[in-house]
């Protein structure tokens, strides 16, 4: 049975912080995996997680980096652990996936956050658009090694994606951007690959107790604003020539880690899975001309989401599901 893609009143909102959607919530014992846990709402989610109780893996392309920032977290010593792991760099991803299962731990939640927006066009592994690599390609490749690990427990999976998904659906005639480069374009493929990603895990899982949530944080400025320059961000109306910030509309990152929270760990989603979800709720769908809220039908479309998981199986050589029945 599918969850409907509709708000379902969870009572918290666009304000609250991810502090408040654990409150009362005891994660003692569970072990949550945070992909870039050490920047921006990557490092909120992992304090207030640690803050419950949990166990977090910051898996980290720069480990030394992700080390003092996380140093910084109350609680953290014996509670949080970092670990290499380049989601550009398949080869990163299964050593990073072999050390852990080699510790023979089970993964509570599995939350899919680091990533790259708007970036120069950059080529890795084979050539693949980096944005797609990075943000999808490396999760879908890590979630099916991290299998093994993710399954016996009923581990919630948790894809970071974006309102900037409805920039663009997949480009299912040129995923790699061959035949010309557009930023913004590459971003909203990837996040609506995020999205999708969701659906179809779920789909995949949910029988083994297994589900799977995509999101959009909400507009915040963190460190994935990296590679704007800043007058593209004057001109967007975000910030003015001194760098503060006029956009209202924009969250803390303690506001901006909140959703991810509460889709990893709230009990009022308990049966749920495979819809996208923001400010802390259920989503509603949104038609074209809707650039409030809302999902995009693409992105949450069965058959793309299959359409997807197939070619990111081909393209990976990863597949967990391949000889399931």
């Amino acid at each position: 049975m599918t969850t409907p893609q509709h708000k379902i009143g969870s009572g918290f909102g666009a304000t609250s912080t991810a502090e408040e959607v654990l409150r009362g919530v005891d994660l003692d014992g569970k072990l949550a995996v945070v992909t870039g846990g050490y920047s921006g709402l990557g490092l909120e989610t992992t304090r207030a997680l640690v803050g419950a109780g949990a166990h977090v893996v910051v898996p980290a392309r720069r480990p030394a980096v992700a080390e003092e920032a996380v140093a910084g977290i109350e609680g953290a010593t014996g509670r949080v652990e970092v670990d290499e792991l380049d989601l550009g760099d398949l080869d990163s991803v299964r050593a990073f996936a072999e050390r852990f299962l080699a510790s023979g731990r089970g993964i509570d939640m599995m939350i899919g956050n680091a990533g790259i927006m708007a970036c120069p066009e950059t080529r890795v592994g084979p050539g693949w658009e980096a944005q797609f690599a990075t943000n999808h390609l490396g999760h879908y490749a890590l979630v099916n090694r991290l299998w093994p690990a993710i399954e016996p427990g009923g581990a919630r999976v948790i894809s970071v994606s974006s309102a900037g998904h409805r920039q663009s659906p997949i480009r299912w005639d040129d995923v790699s951007f061959e035949r010309g480069y557009d930023k913004w374009q590459a971003y909203g493929q990837a996040k609506t690959a995020n999205v999708l990603f969701a659906v179809h895990l779920d789909a995949l899982g949910k029988d083994a107790g297994v589900r799977a949530f995509s999101l959009h944080p909400g507009g915040i400025l963190t460190p994935l604003q990296r590679h704007l320059p800043k007058e593209e961000m004057v001109a967007f109306g975000w910030i003015d020539e001194e760098g503060n910030v006029l956009n209202t509309s924009f969250k803390t990152p303690e506001q901006g880690a909140a959703t991810q929270v509460w889709a990893a760990t709230s009990p009022q989603l308990a049966g749920a899975g495979g819809v996208y979800c923001e400010d802390c709720d259920i989503a509603e769908p949104a038609d074209e001309a809707d650039f409030k809220g809302g999902v995009r039908a693409y992105a949450t479309d069965p058959e793309q989401a299959a359409r997807l998981w197939k070619l990111s199986a081909e393209l990976t050589g990863v597949d967990a599901f391949a000889t399931a029945g």
